[in-house]
């Protein structure tokens, strides 16, 4: 029986091949951080450095950092590099759409939408109480 060397781990984790660039992490309950990996262990926990979440309502979006961040590995979903299209700017390609705004903008337009969403789960139990389905 031959034992695997330190190589033939680093060949078959996944991860791996993250370490040092920018990732996407989405999370089980729907944020997405950014940032670089730095560390990760056999239960896809993870270490973030230079981390943010990337909150997006509508066509509004803010980017909120976090520092240096550790990622509990039940809690991810999906896990992916963020590739730059522009090879000579740090700057994301974002759709044109996409309007930047600040911290209290967006937590304001969070507030909005889940009272929204709220006022819409109200009127569907009205009507599902009068049968008019």
């Amino acid at each position: 029986m031959s034992w695997a060397g330190p190589e033939d781990i680093y060949l078959s984790t996944s991860l791996a091949s993250y370490l040092d660039r920018k990732i996407l992490v989405l999370l089980r309950d729907g944020r997405k951080l950014m940032g670089t990996l730095r560390s990760f262990d056999q239960f896809a926990n993870a270490v973030l450095e230079g981390a943010c979440e990337r909150v997006i309502v509508g066509e509004q979006y803010c980017d909120i950092p976090l520092g240096l961040y550790v990622i509990r590995g039940e809690n991810v979903v999906l896990i992916g590099e963020m590739v730059r299209l522009l090879l000579d700017t740090e700057r994301e390609e974002l759709p044109p759409h996409m309007i930047r705004v600040s911290e209290t903008e967006i937590k304001r337009a969070q507030k909005v939408e889940r009272e929204a969403g709220e006022l819409r789960g109200t009127m569907r139990k009205r009507m599902e109480f009068l049968d008019f389905d």
